[in-house]
């Protein structure tokens, strides 16, 4: 397949550009500054400007656009990016596939677990229904912007989970990654090694300063994902999916905030011994606080696990985080 892919050049975006040249399909980034390779075009969403051949070239969308969450301090003004960085690039894909005289088969734009907001002792699928707060607000407009594409493309809304990444150069030993980087038609941006990446850069930090510990009550289910099953589920809903709708990419196992801190110290050998309480995060990152560390959301891959089609490769959180942080 011919997939354009938006939001490449990030963490989860160069994944999904490796794991899809690997499986063999043709990859085009969409870039917002000059284009300066084969495989890139440029683009400028916050002037609305998207060829609109670029989409009816295509087979496949795969949109990962959005500023960062981890980010701080989230003020007003950085509140306002998070939430146009992400609807008002998606509404413009959503109309230029809508009015494009051949529209692509699918488009997956990314949303995230935030959606479902603080919930505690709740379990939670694609059926639930939305929660409250700053995140929610935000996801729940950014999946809203994807609407008028609904009528001629299968789309799909990856609610992603956090995030739990490592090097390229070792990440997925099950796939031919290496050849794939080696290949000319990527010589950017999938040769620059990430590092540890995601959710674990600053857990590995604390916890290398020796400064780990539980984070607020420590009892807040965090969902989770490695890299390397984010990016395969990706271009699994592109290419061997018939889902569309929401489709939260979380591993099936749950796992608390402090089974993650726990895990990163201990793999590291490192003391577990610092707690951040709730309040002094709240009144130290406000929003973030509530929304990226504090809130429970204990969620399951329902969509994925009934379809039957797609397996994690790493669905135990302690097995993963070995795997990431001792190799």
């Amino acid at each position: 397949m011919r997939i354009v892919l938006a939001g490449g050049t990030g963490l989860v975006g160069q994944a999904v550009h490796a794991v899809a040249s690997a499986a063999g399909h043709e990859v085009v980034l969409l870039v917002r500054r000059p284009a300066r390779a084969a495989g890139e075009i440029a683009w400028d969403p916050g002037a609305g400007v998207l060829p609109s051949g670029v989409i009816e070239e295509a087979d496949a969308i795969v949109s990962l656009n959005g500023s960062p969450l981890a980010k701080l301090p989230w003020t007003a003004r950085y509140r306002e990016e998070i939430r146009q960085s992400r609807v008002a690039t998606t509404r413009l894909l959503a109309e230029t596939i809508a009015s494009a005289r051949r529209a692509p088969k699918v488009w997956v734009s990314a949303s995230a677990v935030g959606i479902y907001g603080d919930r505690p002792g709740e379990i939670l699928d694609e059926d639930s229904t939305r929660g409250a707060g700053f995140l929610a607000d935000v996801v729940d407009a950014w999946e809203a912007a994807t609407s008028p594409a609904a009528s001629t493309t299968r789309v799909v809304l990856a609610r992603t989970a956090m995030v739990l990444g490592k090097r390229w150069s070792t990440a997925f030993p099950g796939d031919s990654i290496a050849s794939a980087q080696r290949a000319s038609s990527l010589r950017s941006p999938l040769n620059r090694p990430l590092g540890r990446g995601g959710a674990l850069a600053p857990l590995v930090r604390l916890s290398r300063l020796g400064l780990g510990g539980r984070i607020g009550s420590g009892r807040q289910h965090w969902p989770w994902i490695t890299l390397e099953d984010e990016a395969r589920a990706i271009v699994h809903l592109v290419a061997d999916s018939s889902l569309a709708g929401p489709v939260n990419l979380v591993a099936p196992e749950s796992a608390t905030a402090t089974d993650v801190t726990r895990k990163v110290a201990s793999t590291l050998r490192r003391p577990h011994v610092f707690p951040a309480p709730a309040w002094a995060l709240r009144a130290l990152l406000g929003d973030a606080a509530r929304g990226l560390l504090l809130a429970d959301e204990q969620v399951f891959p329902r969509r994925l696990e009934a379809e039957g089609t797609f397996r994690f490769r790493h669905s135990n959180l302690d097995a993963a985080l070995e795997t990431l942080l001792r190799s």
